[in-house]
């Protein structure tokens, strides 16, 4: 069983792409069409902007969106997915790679919530912070005694979460995750306090495209963020998607259910290797790789 993963925000580096404009003519039609939908050059950042340009959320995201699905395009026949899954943003490429979404109402809904998002950490400025060698139950309890917001925002793999919130909600956890034997509470260089309540007017808008966007039966299961269960029904994917925003990121859970399902062979599609490394952490027999062409 066979299962491609995509990245989310994270992974970006300058010139990411830029092979595969270069060499396939397809490839360089999908990115000139990504120009003209932005209504910007997305592709002169991607391959010769800074690493500050590429880190700002209407860049970012997109930008990786477009290097995994166009990647996952140009392996063409190559490209057989038993399951699919993204990690946040990454879900967004899932779904155009398994033709659940249109790769042009994909990257429209990437570039909404790639704004929405700014505009709500402009409005409610927070933060992430990293929290090594703490029991998920015991990071929930300590995230709901603090008196602001604080949240479990990804559940990477065991040992590894992310929590989000205001700026002193995370500087209060971070210190009551080390005095609960957190190995390590490790604040995160990131734009703002995602999949947290402080994301709630990101999550109202792009719910609203969402709703106005078609979504069809795809070519095989995607495993969602909010529950890490396999879905194929194209309204409960919207469902899950509209509230993945405000809602942590079971990836975790997502691994396990894979793993259980008969996974044996995963590949992740896109910039970076940080998927593959979380999968190598709960099982030592999957076989791993980065798709290449």
């Amino acid at each position: 069983m066979k299962a491609y993963v995509f990245p989310g925000q994270g992974a970006q580096f300058v010139g990411m792409g830029k092979d595969l404009y270069d060499k396939f003519p397809k490839a360089k039609e999908m990115f000139n069409k990504a120009n003209d939908i932005l209504k910007f050059n997305i592709t002169d950042i991607m391959f010769e902007g800074t690493d500050e340009d590429l880190r700002q959320t209407k860049v970012t995201q997109p930008s990786i969106f477009l290097h995994s699905v166009i990647l996952a395009t140009m392996l063409g026949d190559d490209f057989k997915p038993d399951m699919v899954a993204g990690h946040s943003l990454g879900e967004f490429s899932a779904l155009v790679a398994n033709q659940t979404l249109t790769f042009e109402d994909g990257l429209k809904l990437v570039s909404q919530r790639a704004m929405a998002m700014q505009k709500a950490c402009d409005a409610n400025p927070g933060t992430m912070a990293a929290i090594i060698n703490l029991d998920d139950d015991k990071i929930r309890t300590i995230c709901e005694s603090i008196d602001e917001v604080v949240v479990p925002a990804n559940f990477n793999s065991p040992g590894q979460v992310v929590i989000s919130g205001s700026m002193k909600g995370i500087e209060i956890a971070c210190e009551k995750m080390k005095e609960a034997g957190a190995k390590r509470a490790l604040p995160l260089k990131v734009g703002g306090a995602f999949h947290s309540p402080l994301m709630e007017p990101a999550r109202e808008e792009l719910a609203e495209a969402i709703q106005k966007t078609k979504f069809v039966k795809g070519i095989c299961p995607v495993y969602q963020n909010v529950t890490g269960q396999a879905v194929t029904d194209p309204e409960i994917i919207k469902a899950n998607l509209i509230k993945q925003l405000t809602a942590p990121v079971c990836w975790t859970q997502t691994m396990e259910n894979m793993i259980a399902a008969g996974v044996n062979q995963v590949i992740e599609v896109g910039p970076g290797t940080v998927l593959q490394g979380l999968f190598k952490r709960m099982s030592a027999s999957i076989e791993l790789s980065s798709a290449a062409i």
